[in-house]
């Protein structure tokens, strides 16, 4: 079992306030997250803060995999598919329960962007960038064996398939797992503490005016560096410290669907061509499948980005092309969600043709700010900001040690590990009255500490699947930060999008719960309730 981080909001408070820190991070998404965690594992005293929770903003609203960039081959950036690949076999290593394998689909389909040849030579190159093992490496299917695998598929117009692999994962639950773990390795991280100003001593960064949301409390961190990793909020931090130059964000909306699988009874994950040059996955989760994405370009408040109608519309359009016999509309749609990609600008090019590669940015004040990349690619990414870091020292370079950490707890470092551990709490989940389905989902989320919110479930009387949110609730309170209830409701479940029914059903129980940790007054009660009800019609009503 993993030793838990303290998560007492005051301890944290007073640590950020009282000490000096060798590095201090701005931004708790995943790219944040993934620099505290290989600061801290270097020995640099580290802090992180962010203005919201963590991964609320686009480390919570991407498709949801570890990908290898089969799509970057037909832009040649052969490189970043190397990076990639080779990158999420790492990060499958570190959270086996969190980043499972999926076999995806590529159908061939008659006028479709990839035939067979073209897909074979594609997924060779892929394959062996990627460093992909052999039992997973790329088949070509015939229109029998791709119809046998996906039944669903037009087959009037299949042709035949590639068949590869890829990695599932919930962004939001990786980028907890990975703060948990940089807590682990002695970094100070916080919620909901956002940066006002920054400080200077001689026209160098050395800290930050910082206020908590909850006391209003107002203070200053210091830091010998400070590093920017606020994805799409980059450049405004930029202006800030007035060093915004020519090299700019571009903002890309990526917009998502979910159905359930009784609609849309999907057997297997699709990657399909949209029919005008972009292309669409289509993933199983659990109860639910869920489609994306979108590509275009976004100039709006980077604090409210939502899916709207034309947007739902394009993802049903694409999907009813390749599977007629759904007939999906937009009544069929739980639940969506939208995000932003902070792309490097490059002039002339439109969102979908602009590289996902990463830059780093450092001012004259010795700010250094991170932009672009790709989920897959945190790791790496963190890697060499605190290599710039550790440069700056002028000591002795030690070597990020991130790949050899495990965030899933010690008895779990392979799928074979993951798969013996649901057999092992098969017991104690039917003690709890749930059903055998559940185990999917715990394990998937929690790791090892499924077993410890099934035995929390134990001191609830409600119905089982009432304690087992209860006890969810508890375990993300105590271990998980969650000082909000739509942290729980979202970032540490993933309920706002895919449970979207069990969301009503524990509402007033968990912000009981909430409340009881928190000692909130009853006008916070309402003011979370509401929270939450207008999160979860943003996410079900799609009008402009």
């Amino acid at each position: 079992m993993q030793n838990f981080p303290s998560t007492n909001r005051n301890d944290i408070l007073n640590q950020l306030a009282e000490n000096q820190f060798d590095i201090l991070i701005i931004g708790g998404g995943i790219t944040g997250a993934g620099i505290a965690l290989d600061a801290a594992s270097r020995g640099l005293k580290t802090a992180l803060i962010e203005k919201n929770d963590f991964a609320s903003g686009t480390s919570n609203k991407s498709t949801k995999l570890i990908h290898g960039g089969l799509r970057y081959l037909k832009q040649l950036e052969f490189k970043l598919v190397r990076e990639v690949g080779q990158e999420r076999e790492i990060v499958h290593r570190m959270a086996p329960n969190l980043v499972v394998a999926e076999k995806m689909l590529l159908p061939f389909t008659r006028g479709g962007s990839f035939g067979k040849f073209s897909t074979s030579i594609g997924l060779w190159v892929y394959d062996f960038l990627a460093g992909v093992k052999a039992k997973d490496r790329r088949q070509l299917l015939s229109k029998e064996q791709t119809l046998e695998k996906e039944p669903l598929l037009d087959a009037a117009e299949i042709l035949g398939g590639g068949y590869y692999v890829e990695y599932r994962t919930d962004d939001s639950r990786l980028t907890v797992e990975i703060v948990k773990a940089a807590t682990r390795h002695g970094a100070v991280c916080s919620n909901y503490f956002s940066a006002q100003d920054f400080v200077y001593e001689n026209g160098r960064v050395t800290g930050l005016v910082c206020s908590d949301q909850f006391s209003a409390k107002v203070f200053t961190i210091r830091s010998k560096v400070v590093v920017n990793a606020t994805g799409p909020w980059v450049d405004q931090l930029r202006k800030i410290d007035k060093s915004l130059n020519k090299k700019r964000l571009f903002l890309s909306k990526g917009a998502h669907l979910v159905i359930s699988r009784k609609k849309f009874p999907l057997s297997q994950a699709i990657y399909f061509d949209a029919g005008d040059g972009r292309m669409i996955f289509c993933i199983p989760r659990h109860r639910s499948v869920y489609v994306g994405t979108t590509d275009t370009p976004y100039t709006g408040d980077p604090d409210i980005v939502k899916a709207n109608l034309e947007d739902i519309n394009y993802l049903l359009s694409a999907v009813n092309r390749v599977f007629p016999s759904a007939h999906l509309s937009v009544k069929d749609v739980e639940s969506s969600w939208a995000g932003l990609r902070p792309l490097i600008y490059e002039e002339g090019k439109q969102a979908r043709e602009m590289s996902r590669k990463d830059e780093i940015f450092e001012s004259p004040t010795g700010l250094i700010s991170i932009a672009g990349g790709k989920l897959t690619g945190f790791r790496k990414m963190a890697e060499k900001v605190v290599d710039l870091v550790v440069s700056k020292k002028q000591g002795q370079m030690v070597r990020s040690k991130t790949r050899e950490i495990s965030l899933s707890g010690n008895n779990l470092q392979s799928a074979a590990d993951v798969q013996r551990f649901k057999e092992n709490i098969l017991p104690l989940l039917k003690n709890s009255g749930l059903e055998a389905d559940w185990t999917d989902y715990l394990v998937f989320n929690y790791g090892e500490s499924a077993r410890l919110i099934l035995e929390k479930m134990q001191n609830y009387s409600h119905a089982p699947e009432i304690n087992l949110g209860l006890a969810e609730a508890w375990y993300c309170i105590h271990f998980e930060f969650a000082v909000k209830a739509l942290d729980f409701f979202n970032r540490r479940t993933g309920r706002l999008y895919f449970y979207t029914d069990s969301v009503t059903a524990l509402l007033e129980p968990v912000l009981e719960e909430f409340q009881k940790q928190f000692f909130w007054t009853e006008e916070r009660r309402a003011a979370e309730r509401n929270e939450v009800m207008e999160a979860m019609y943003a996410a079900q009503n799609f009008s402009d």
